[in-house]
């Protein structure tokens, strides 16, 4: 267990978001587009610096990705009332079905990846991702002072 477990992680994760996005590219969405649907629905009601320090991109790249989904009219924007300058970003009814694709498909993409484990494996496994999580997020934490 060396530097090529974290390698083993990066890799399988570059591997997951690749196949993420060319299901995703099927249902007529980019793999940023979809992951933004997807974090809408998982943490609603945000605005958009929260979803794209989630996403990992820059707030201009969010702002044109938000762009085209409320063009599309899959989003909408809302003065957030805590701060005027920000956004509040919201799922509409229309995009209710093609969340509902994504989610299948994420679901599928699941399968595929936990293929041959046993539901004790799968499990564990989740476990562990959940202990890994906590401990990547414990080391970014800046280091308390003694004394």
């Amino acid at each position: 267990m060396s530097i090529e477990t974290g390698y083993r992680l990066a890799d399988n994760s570059r591997q997951l978001r690749r196949l993420f996005d060319d299901r995703v590219r099927g249902i007529g969405l980019t793999g940023p587009q979809a992951r933004l649907l997807l974090a809408l629905e998982r943490h609603p009601d945000q605005n958009q610096a929260f979803y794209a320090e989630r996403l990992e991109i820059e707030p201009i790249t969010l702002t044109r990705i938000v762009d085209r989904l409320e063009d599309a009219g899959w989003i909408e924007r809302q003065a957030d009332p805590a701060d005027r300058r920000a956004r509040i970003l919201h799922l509409t009814d229309k995009s209710r079905g093609i969340v509902s694709r994504l989610r299948m498909s994420v679901e599928g993409l699941t399968e595929d990846m936990l293929e041959g484990f046993a539901p004790d494996e799968r499990a564990v496994f989740a476990q562990m991702l959940d202990r890994i999580a906590a401990n990547l997020l414990a080391a970014r934490q800046p280091e308390v002072a003694h004394g």
